[in-house]
């Protein structure tokens, strides 16, 4: 409340300061850091992956249609909670011996608790997040990728395309944060207007189904029953459970992970970064996660192959996770449809690869120093590679559990520095007015 909904607020400002710009293109990234815009494609690089195609499919098979209306609540305060994690990575970054700028949740964390307990708090972050984004999550972007793929082109063996991806992300790893902030800040506007063309062709297609589709939602939110028969036996409980766990995936708030891109921004003061930061959560669930689940509920796939079923168990592999959306594109697009969405989860999982890589390795770098990067990324590229070999399940049970603990210790973090985003906001607001 001490920001007095900045979501809201701010909105027009961190609008204006991205996609309402004129010009987006940065300098060169380097060891002093990167543009404000590179912060950005950076970090919704990382939010814009499996998420929003694999994720918002789950949430709507496990927690109805309802899920996404949690998805969307989700994602309202979580706009605000990135404003306050944007605005402290600014404020307490630093540099490394090597003289490259760093920050992230750790070294707000350690400021905000001195002593011991702050250091333990701050490496229990890093590790949960290098665990979470680096290993675990690296590996549900790979499935996604491979499964898209074998989807398209059953002759393919998924070991093969996660070799294609372990060599693409070892080369861009490589090139370090230079490399890292050129790919994402081409990349992400392209693979972005692309998937967003093709979702509303989609949409027109069967726009006789879309105001029933967007009646479904806040239908299903708050009595699931009334639309879903069968035996799935979803409530309430399970629309919000999955709506949030998905939305907290797709758009990665308060999870402190995409700090660590806007940490090094280039910015007058560190709520110019914080309005920025808003507009990636805006971006990835309220357009990218909202066109998949109405490109899913206008061809009415749920309604005709997955609620009539009698139990959960019987729902077909090929219509899990990313092979849900695969099917409504296909359905309006023909196999095209298969190899469009293919394509488009390509570059959404494998752009989060290379944020979540650097994410990881921001926190390497603060648990055991820069020359240990380059161990990290040997194992992110062979985690990457065996990702794109497992089961669905059980590589979306795992990033759900990790997500979940480096939550914790950020979110006590921004807890007690509650009072130094309130001062630094109303800095903001006073240079504005001049």
């Amino acid at each position: 409340m001490r920001l007095k909904f900045v979501q809201i607020a701010k909105f027009k400002d961190g609008w204006n300061r991205t996609f309402g710009s004129l010009s987006l293109k940065g300098k060169a990234a380097d060891k002093e850091g990167m543009s404000s815009f590179q912060s950005l494609a950076t970090a919704i690089a990382a939010q814009v992956g499996t998420g929003n195609l694999a994720g918002a499919a789950t949430a709507l098979i496990a927690g109805g249609p309802g899920a996404i209306f949690w998805m969307w609540v989700s994602a309202f305060f979580g706009m605000a909670t990135i404003f306050v994690e944007a605005s402290l990575g600014q404020k307490y970054k630093t540099t490394t011996e090597d003289g490259h700028v760093i920050g992230g949740p750790a070294y707000y964390i350690t400021a905000a608790y001195k002593g011991a307990f702050g250091k333990f708090l701050a490496a229990l972050f890093a590790i949960f997040i290098i665990l979470a984004l680096g290993f675990m999550g690296n590996m549900v972007q790979s499935n996604s990728i491979s499964g898209a793929f074998v989807n398209a082109f059953p002759q393919i063996k998924p070991i093969y395309v996660g070799i294609v991806c372990a060599i693409i992300s070892a080369f861009i790893f490589i090139g370090g944060l230079r490399r890292i902030a050129s790919f994402t800040e081409k990349i992400v506007p392209i693979m972005a207007l692309f998937y967003i063309i093709g979702s509303v062709i989609i949409i027109i297609m069967n726009i006789k189904n879309l105001p029933s589709s967007i009646a479904l939602i806040f239908t299903a939110a708050f009595n699931p029953q009334a639309v879903i028969g069968g035996g799935l036996g979803i409530g309430i409980q399970q629309a919000m459970r999955f709506g949030v766990a998905r939305g907290l995936f797709s758009n990665e708030a308060g999870m402190g992970s995409t700090p660590h891109a806007h940490a090094l921004a280039k910015v007058k003061h560190p709520c110019e970064q914080g309005v920025v930061a808003m507009i990636g959560v805006f971006f990835d669930t309220f357009v990218v996660v909202t066109l998949t689940a109405l490109v899913i509920l206008t061809s009415d796939i749920l309604q005709t192959k997955i609620y009539p079923l009698e139990s959960a168990a019987l729902i077909p592999e090929a219509l899990k996770g990313v092979g849900l959306p695969q099917e409504a594109f296909r359905m309006g697009f023909g196999f095209f449809g298969v190899i469009f969405v293919a394509v488009c989860l390509f570059f959404f999982a494998f752009t989060t690869i290379v944020g979540w890589y650097f994410f990881g390795e921001q926190n390497i770098k603060y648990l055991f120093g820069v020359k240990a990067a380059k161990i990290y990324a040997i194992l992110v590229v062979g985690f990457v590679l065996l990702g794109s070999t497992l089961k669905v399940d059980l590589v979306w049970a795992l990033v759900d559990t990790f997500n979940g603990l480096m939550v914790i210790p950020n979110l006590l973090g921004l807890l007690a520095l509650s009072g130094v985003v309130s001062v630094l906001f109303k800095e903001y607001n006073d240079l504005n007015k001049k």
